[in-house]
């Protein structure tokens, strides 16, 4: 079967925007580079839940919940209603920070649209086909909106994936509900009054990160199934005056190309990005970075000082305020501390789940490195086109070493392997307390789904 999009005009241009991404979300035709994108997130993302099953903040949001259903809370015993496998699964996927990453937003798209898409085809009984239209229609209008107004989502103070992710889940469990292009346009819609997110966490390390990608999944289900019962939303929800942009990222003016032009020609979400290390999405290439300093036989009290070109758009996320970033007051702050992920990056060789414990973030040699990383904006630095890494090292013989990761290893210049994916889901698994053969177990049936058997997640369940 020939899965290429063909080039068709989804809408005329005089369409509100909603109603042209309502229009592909109904007629999307799948390319197959994009259909094993979505494979491989639906890997990436069962991996991640499961590895973070017995944290105390997916323990909480599962104690929050309130239903009983037929959708799997992964990695649980229980079953629970689309809203709160959705909100479950997402906060789980997302609370690690080892998700996806959209390299040109940054946004993560899957640990929004795989929940979202799940947990509607669970509580519905559909296919896995159209689960795989419905992730991937999410997944490249999330891309593509990141686009559209480039770091000022950010800048308002707002997450992007959080806000962003809302009408894109919408759009997609609506694609995979099989909606009209009206009823979808509507879900877009409302989910514009759903998205909500704010990056307040910074402060503190605390978890309302985490919680951004299921609440975002939660919304896009609300919106679809309300649209399907025939509620209303703005058809100018995405341009509109008082509509979505000017609401997140009043700053820029909106360039609507990105998202429009050759959507359903071309799919951006092939492109996704997978972590090879679970912390912040610019920090990977510093960590590289850190370990190939470290492999040059340099030792931590050889470095005087830790020198970083960087760029402007990262710094009040990842680099400041510098001392708090140099001594992060616990392990999920730690993610967010690009002094902390170099300095247990060359330490340690590496920035997996087990370099942010407790434990880790607070040993004295590793915060001793931090304390020694610092920055310098580089104004030619391509963020957020290009993720880019560099560290110049003063060492006390006073020589300078001085290493450049020319972007994210996982990316698109240099992209995981199938093989590297599917590793790291067992590893997540096993780090989460599964036996290999149940992790293979699930694999095949995430594998059967992506084919477009049936949707069973049952061997997930506990």
């Amino acid at each position: 079967m020939n899965h290429q999009s063909p080039i068709v005009p989804f809408a005329t241009r005089d369409e509100p925007v909603a109603l042209r991404l309502a229009n592909f979300a109904a007629h999307a035709d799948v390319s197959e580079k994009a259909r094993e994108t979505v494979r491989l997130l639906l890997l990436d993302v069962a991996g991640l839940c499961v590895a973070a099953r017995d944290t105390d903040y997916v323990r909480a949001a599962l104690a929050s919940t309130a239903s009983q259903g037929k959708a799997s809370a992964i990695g649980h015993a229980i079953a629970l209603g689309p809203y709160d496998a959705a909100l479950v699964n997402g906060t789980a996927a997302h609370g690690e920070d080892f998700d996806d990453t959209f390299e040109g937003g940054p946004i993560h798209a899957g640990a929004v649209i795989v929940p979202a898409v799940l947990a509607a085809a669970e509580h519905r009984a559909l296919a896995g086909e159209a689960v795989v239209r419905g992730i991937a229609v999410g997944c490249e209008l999330m891309c593509r909106m990141s686009l559209v107004a480039p770091q000022a989502i950010h800048k308002a103070c707002f997450h992007p994936t959080a806000v962003i992710g809302a009408p894109a889940a919408a759009a997609a469990v609506a694609s995979t509900l099989g909606l009209p292009p009206k009823a979808i346009a509507h879900a877009i819609g409302i989910a514009g009054s759903l998205a909500s997110g704010i990056i307040e966490y910074l402060a503190d390390g605390s978890w309302t990160k985490r919680l951004h990608a299921g609440a975002a999944a939660q919304a896009g289900i609300r919106a679809a199934f309300m649209a399907e019962a025939g509620f209303l939303g703005p058809a100018s929800v995405i341009e509109g005056q008082h509509g979505f942009y000017r609401a997140f990222a009043p700053s820029r003016t909106p360039d609507f190309a990105p998202l429009l032009d050759s959507l359903g020609e071309s799919w951006i979400l092939e492109t996704l990005a997978f972590k090879p290390y679970a912390c912040g999405t610019m920090t990977q290439p510093f960590v590289d970075c850190a370990i190939a300093l470290a492999r040059q036989g340099v030792g931590s009290d050889d470095i005087v000082s830790l020198e970083c070109e960087v760029g402007e758009g990262t710094v009040h996320r990842l680099w400041e305020p510098l001392a708090l970033k140099q001594a992060p007051p616990n392990a999920y702050a730690a993610k967010f501390s690009t002094p902390y992920c170099i300095a247990v990056g060359f330490m340690d060789g590496g920035a997996g789940l087990g370099q942010f414990t407790e434990e880790r973030v607070a040993e004295a040699g590793v915060r001793a490195l931090a304390a020694k990383v610092s920055y310098v904006v580089d104004p030619q630095n391509e963020y957020p086109r290009n993720f880019s890494g560099h560290i110049k090292a003063m060492l006390k013989d006073g020589s300078v070493r001085e290493i450049r990761q020319p972007h994210m290893r996982g990316g698109a210049h240099e992209p995981l392997s199938t093989a590297d994916i599917l590793r790291k889901f067992h590893d997540n698994a096993a780090f989460g307390g599964w036996q290999p053969d149940r992790s293979q177990r699930l694999a095949a049936d995430l594998d059967a789904i992506a084919a477009g058997g049936r949707v069973d997640l049952s061997v997930s369940r506990g």
